[in-house]
């Protein structure tokens, strides 16, 4: 159910305004009538420590006790006096010859404690505020003295204060409704405000927001807005993070290339200038033979960054050596890592193969290792491989500066950059990414974890499943 905004406001300052002082008052005329009753108990105290000290100076005069009457009768304060038994020996007001008292009141007397009643209390037949005081001779209980005020002067002011409670209330809703119309108006500034966040959109500012909420209709719409706006803003951010990839990646495709056209440039030197043996000849010729494949599959199809990342790359899975693989990629980064002062070490348990396309599984293998010996430095990198019950398992770690918790979370999005030093990254930023490779891992079937600590290192570790 919808409420208009003047209502809403109306309803709910009115009712904000009501509650408040209904609470407040409650706790005004609460406080007042304690307030008006302890002040009567201590004048009560007052005036019969003042009587007692007075007697016990002068003795039972009875001109004292007339002209302390008179006094308190001004003030309306009548008094007794009243010995060890309750008697009344002298009063002012009450008309009984006996002070009613119950036996824990009298014992309180005895011990030399004063009684005070600090609100309407009905007692010697009337509503009265009172007080006992007891009185010692020479160490002895001798009686004590009472002293009452009627209520009606305390209600009377109570009243009064109660009366100014009620006034401020009504001031109260006055402003209220004041306050209601202005915030009404406010609402409407609300609305000028979707529509200027609206132009801004239309004119290319994304980073716009509204508050929103769910009370309304322009809460819910300005959520919508909102939403909207960050869609938006996420798909431009996109497709200007792919314009910038795709110019840039032409301008460091020589990065890209460089690795398979110095591992052929290397081994047809070696082979005109006789430094390969003619054991090694054959297996030189085949590592060109595969590079020159590899290079060629590299300028069709990463010149293409959106047919990798849309998974449209077919695979030509054959059995490969992982340990002959591990070895090659070794060979062709070492250079890399020298520079860096990193030792690359490869250890594969055995005879093991692994089910996959070779160029892309290379790619993967390349670009991880990279990443290896981009982030350490004067450390070492491991290049493993095992054999599993859920496949064939390749580890790459390094001791390099490793990743925050919340760093291995995000590597696998598109164009995460983990630091700044990615932008300088001499063997080319823009290969497939991090999020290209968990993709190409995925076409295989496989899967590809990552484990990290601050400045301990970082472990790849890729499942793939065996041949079927």
């Amino acid at each position: 159910m919808k409420i208009k905004y003047f209502y809403q406001q109306l309803a709910s300052h009115l009712g904000v305004i009501i509650i408040a002082f209904v609470i407040l008052s409650l706790l005004f005329s609460s406080f007042a009538r304690n307030f008006v009753y302890e002040n009567k108990t201590e004048e009560l105290l007052s005036y019969g420590s003042s009587i007692l000290n007075e007697l016990e100076t002068n003795g039972n005069s009875r001109m004292v006790l007339q002209s302390y009457g008179h006094v308190l009768g001004g003030r309306d304060i009548q008094y007794s006096l009243f010995d060890e038994n309750s008697r009344i020996i002298y009063s002012t007001g009450l008309k009984t010859a006996l002070i009613e008292l119950n036996e824990e009141e009298w014992n309180e007397l005895q011990n030399g404690k004063a009684i005070t009643v600090k609100q309407e209390y009905k007692r010697f037949n009337q509503a009265v505020t009172f007080a006992l005081l007891p009185y010692f001779h020479n160490g002895h209980f001798g009686g004590g003295i009472l002293l009452t005020s009627p209520i009606k002067g305390s209600r009377e002011l109570i009243s009064e204060l109660n009366s100014y409670v009620l006034y401020a209330m009504g001031l109260a809703l006055l402003a209220a409704l004041l306050l209601s119309s202005l915030l009404s108006r406010f609402h409407g500034r609300r609305i000028k405000r979707l529509r200027a966040a609206t132009a801004n959109v239309s004119q290319g500012d994304y980073s716009v927001r509204i508050p929103s909420s769910e009370v309304d209709e322009i809460g819910e719409l300005a959520g919508d807005f909102n939403g909207m706006v960050e869609k938006l803003g996420a798909s431009m951010e996109e497709i200007e993070s792919l314009e910038n990839r795709r110019r840039q990646f032409m301008a460091d495709v020589s990065h890209e290339l460089r690795t398979p056209l110095t591992t052929i440039r290397g081994i047809i030197e070696g082979l005109r200038n006789d430094m390969i043996s003619e054991s090694e000849k054959e297996r030189g010729l085949e590592l060109a033979s595969r590079e020159t494949m590899r290079l060629i599959r590299l300028v069709n199809e990463n010149l293409d960054y959106e047919k990798i990342r849309s998974n449209q790359v077919t695979l030509m899975k054959q059995e490969i050596d992982l340990t002959e693989l591990l070895e090659i990629i070794g060979e062709q980064l070492e250079d890399a890592a020298e520079e860096k002062g990193d030792r690359i070490i490869v250890s594969v348990d055995g005879q093991i193969s692994v089910w996959a396309d070779y160029d892309r599984l290379t790619q993967v293998l390349i670009n991880i290792t990279k990443n290896s010996i981009q982030f350490t430095e004067k450390g070492t990198i491991w290049l493993r491989g095992r054999s599993a019950d859920e496949g064939t398992v390749i580890e790459i770690e390094d001791t390099g500066i490793g990743m925050q918790a919340e760093e291995v979370e995000k590597i696998w999005n598109r164009f995460y950059k983990a630091i700044d030093s990615r932008t300088t990254n001499p063997y080319g930023e823009f290969g497939l990414g991090l999020s290209i490779v968990k993709q190409l891992v995925q076409l295989h079937g496989g899967t590809i974890t990552v484990e990290s600590e601050q400045d301990k290192g970082t472990l790849f570790r890729i499942v793939l499943p065996h041949e079927k």
